[in-house]
């Protein structure tokens, strides 16, 4: 669920740089909540790994 999350979010990033631009508000906003989701897939990653030890 949380990588359907990040594709959907992705793709909406790109279209938002094509039409605006990517230093738009739109597009830096985007991004950013990209960044927050990829930021905890990794953290949930690494939580996987360590209690797979």
């Amino acid at each position: 669920m949380l990588l359907y999350a990040i594709e959907r979010k992705r793709s909406q990033m790109i279209l938002l740089a094509e039409k605006y631009g990517y230093t738009s508000e739109a597009t830096v906003r985007c991004s950013q909540e990209l960044d927050r989701l990829l930021n905890l897939a990794q953290q949930t990653t690494c939580m996987n790994v360590k209690m797979a030890k």
